[in-house]
């Protein structure tokens, strides 16, 4: 494989720096606020965005909270076992986490309800449907979906109940800051985006950038391999590049 890389060819026949197919369907749960599923080639993740009243944390009192969580299927994956999560959901759920957090993408004080007291709390659900490499990526988009169409639950203060089978028609408040997550790996002296699971199995070292009009907010590396500076170089230049054409195809694909 890595020999066919260098020749700048993929089992597939993509190019280096070319993503598969995306599809974003939209409303795919009737019971979150806002729900997508995201089909990147044969890898498919659901995510969902539910939505609470609570006190805030007593270091903001006038800030909503997030929580994202990961969890793989075993039907998704014969990798993945039922039972607490293990390091790959908890990695995915935190990187997500953090590039959602970091960038700025939500506005947290637009979810205070009353100052001290009661905050909107936003959980971010994302499941694997089906693992053929890059889960990483599609859960990142699937996330950034689901809370741009995600409507505010109906909210009594008076007697603090939520009624979640009527939704306003007011949006999370989100800013313009996308934190479009872009996966790099190091295969050999090759580096490739969006890799199939065989290509992930081969994987030396994967860098995770979230950023949003070339604004870094997020970095993750994982494996083992070290990354000389120049081929950092070139992942940020790759990473920057991408990440627009998925942000194009995210926002022709929710309107």
């Amino acid at each position: 494989m890595k020999k066919y890389l260098l020749e700048g060819k993929r089992f597939d026949g993509r190019g280096l720096e070319e993503y598969r197919d995306l599809i974003i369907e939209k409303n795919v749960s009737v019971k979150a606020e806002g729900s997508v599923k995201v089909t990147l080639g044969k890898t498919q993740v659901v995510a969902g965005v539910k939505m609470s009243v609570v006190e805030p944390y007593g270091d903001s009192p006038t800030k909503g909270n997030l929580m994202v969580t990961a969890e793989l299927s075993p039907l998704s994956s014969r990798r993945f076992e039922a039972g607490p999560p293990r390091f790959n959901a908890i990695e995915l759920g935190r990187v997500t986490d953090r590039g959602l957090r970091e960038s700025g993408f939500i506005d947290f004080d637009k979810l205070c309800i009353k100052e001290g007291e009661k905050v909107w709390n936003i959980f971010v659900d994302i499941y694997s449907l089906n693992d053929d490499g890059n889960l990483m990526d599609a859960a990142t988009i699937a996330a950034i979906a689901a809370l741009k169409i995600a409507k505010i639950p109906e909210y009594d203060e008076k007697t603090d109940k939520i009624n979640y089978e009527k939704l306003t028609d007011k949006n999370i408040p989100l800013t313009d800051h996308v934190p479009i997550a872009v996966s790099v790996h190091k295969l050999g002296k090759s580096l490739i985006v969006d890799p199939t699971r065989e290509e992930e199995d081969v994987s030396e070292a994967r860098v995770t950038i979230g950023s949003s009009n070339g604004t870094i907010s997020s970095l993750q590396k994982s494996n083992s391999a070290g990354i000389p500076i120049e081929e950092m170089k070139k992942i940020f230049e790759i990473s920057t590049k991408i990440s627009k054409e998925i942000f194009e195809k995210l926002e022709k694909s929710i309107k």
